[in-house]
């Protein structure tokens, strides 16, 4: 296993030097000038020549590739453009709170969309599997920025339950140490902010979660009829084994490895994909953040914004691999 979950990382390298390659390039092909984008239209010739030379805008596209490269391999992600600040230090605000929001809106997903699938698997072809997959179309067909303006006008505006924007009540913000507001109030042993912050992770992590919980829902119903058919599960409920201990004690973990490989790749999709919703709800997340690079032309925070992303989707899909051989003893790395 460990020699499996090294080799793993070292394959890691290529995977995201290749990645790297195909952003810069993509990058540099978007129309505009950053200088030009930052100092603006009234800009002299002058300062957007001093900007381009103090960035190194003005080197080969392969100097600025290695420049690049030679960051990353220090540790270093480079200085914003913008703001001209290190990019290591103002990126890690904004993938907490995209990182809080996901983990809020997969809870969801798991929960609810495992349960939907295996009471649609245990019912086969009852009105109670027609409706949890009617619900699970309904949800993976429902666009997340309708379902979030939705909410926010149901929920916020008519019923007054949640609040509509943000991440903590502005009047007693919550006080920054890991930029995990959930986390941070527990430290600070303010369950009122616990609360709070939760309160504001219910409507984004419903509009975020509703589609991986379709999928999710989907997948276990398939993944357990097929576990319910096995003779072992006959052989169980030939013993008497029904109800809760067959499904969850023998049937479940063996039809989780389907199921723990889509919720993988839900994961890594809504840490990348949250730009709608994080806009929507007003949420300060990782897609907010290289949106607004994008628009001010912000090449070092794009190139890195990505790439941290990229870095955490690849080892997302690795902790799913360590979790097969958890699940199912039979599988050996070697």
């Amino acid at each position: 296993m460990l020699q499996y979950t090294l080799r793993r990382l070292t394959m890691l390298l290529p995977v995201l030097f290749g990645m790297s390659i195909i952003v810069f390039g993509i990058i540099h092909l978007i129309p505009g000038d950053p200088a030009t984008t930052i100092l603006g239209e009234r800009a002299t010739p002058e300062a957007v020549e001093r900007l381009n030379a103090e960035f190194g805008l003005n080197e080969p596209l392969p100097v600025q590739y290695g420049l690049f490269v030679k960051h990353i391999l220090s540790g270093d992600l480079g200085t914003s453009l913008r703001t001209n600040r290190p990019i290591a230090e103002e990126i890690w605000p904004y993938l907490a709170a995209t990182l809080e929001l996901t983990l809020a809106s997969m809870a969801i997903a798991v929960f609810f969309g495992i349960n939907l699938g295996i009471v649609s698997a245990w019912r086969q072809n009852s009105g109670i599997d027609y409706a949890a997959m009617l619900i699970a179309l309904i949800g993976v067909s429902i666009p997340v920025f309708w379902l979030g303006l939705m909410e926010q006008w149901l929920f916020a505006d008519v019923l007054h339950w949640f609040p509509s924007t943000g991440r903590d009540n502005a009047r007693d913000p919550v006080t920054a140490i890991t930029h995990l507001y959930l986390l941070d109030s527990l430290i600070a042993g303010r369950m009122d902010q616990c609360v709070d912050v939760l309160r504001h992770l219910v409507l984004p992590g419903v509009a975020l979660g509703t589609i991986p919980m379709a999928v999710i829902a989907r997948i276990s119903r398939s993944s357990m009829l097929e576990v319910m058919r096995a003779d072992y599960v006959r052989t169980a409920r030939a013993k008497g084994v029904t109800g809760f201990w067959l499904i969850y004690k023998h049937a479940l973990k063996n039809a989780m490895i389907p199921i723990v490989t889509v919720i993988g790749m839900q994961f890594g999709f809504l840490l990348g994909g949250a730009v709608l919703t994080e806009t929507i709800f007003g949420w300060p997340g990782i897609g907010r953040y290289i949106y607004e690079a994008i628009s001010f032309r912000d090449y070092p925070v794009i190139q890195s914004g990505i790439l941290v992303v990229a870095t955490m989707f690849v080892l997302v899909n690795l902790i799913v691999d360590l979790l097969y051989a958890w699940l199912d003893p039979r599988i050996q790395y070697r």
